[in-house]
């Protein structure tokens, strides 16, 4: 699906890599077609109004929200619910199962430690979209519909420790996973289109800054 106007250049830049990435994988493995192109993370520093960027982008994308244990999770994931249901978007919850319940989120976002719950979760919810972040390990947990390795390129945030893997050796971890894989990690609209292999893409400041941005349309 191609962005109506208004949007800006690098949003477009993003969301044809993401969509074009998608439909690979789909072609590959037919599962992957009913994943989001492009996965939107919150941050409680970083996307201090994470239902502004939630409003703006395209049908089809999701948001991953983190709450991180704040006091006011509730009341964001509730206003995130009901931007997302009409922005057409669907809502993962970051690792709280609880939270998800209580704002009718559409799945949950694992982190590495708990990935392993998956396949309890998937029991109790079989219509959950479920994510995990993963690095790399050899085993991935059953369960999970794909996984979001990390940090493809230099990052900010929880990724900044972390060396980058490099477009090359995303690629080649991504196509042993054995599941789709999202790239995650330094990911803008100038080295976007170096993915390979992914089911789509994943990022923070980048999607927020691109899809708050004005159209860039030239005169």
């Amino acid at each position: 699906m191609n962005l109506p106007a208004g949007y800006s250049d690098d949003a477009r830049t993003l969301w044809n890599a993401a969509t074009a990435l998608n439909r690979a994988a789909a072609a590959v493995s037919p599962g992957a077609a009913w994943l989001p192109p492009l996965l939107f993370f919150t941050d409680p520093d970083r996307t201090p109004r994470p239902w502004e960027t939630a409003a703006r982008l395209p049908v089809g994308s999701a948001v991953v929200y983190r709450a991180f244990g704040a006091a006011e999770a509730v009341q964001t994931g509730e206003r995130l619910r009901e931007t997302t249901a009409t922005a057409g978007v669907r809502l993962l919850i970051g690792l709280d199962a609880e939270l998800a319940e209580t704002v009718g989120a559409d799945g949950l976002h694992l982190p590495e430690r708990a990935a392993h719950r998956a396949v309890e979760i998937r029991s109790a919810r079989p219509q959950w979209l479920l994510t995990a972040a993963w690095h790399g390990a050899e085993t991935t947990p059953d369960g999970l519909d794909a996984l979001v390795l990390s940090p493809v390129f230099a990052a900010g945030g929880v990724s900044a420790s972390r060396p980058p893997l490099g477009a090359e050796r995303f690629q080649i971890l991504a196509r042993g996973a054995g599941r789709p894989v999202y790239a995650l990690g330094g990911i803008d609209a100038t080295n976007a289109g170096r993915i390979g292999g992914a089911c789509g893409l994943a990022g923070v400041d980048a999607i927020r800054t691109a899809f708050d941005a004005p159209s860039q349309i030239r005169t």
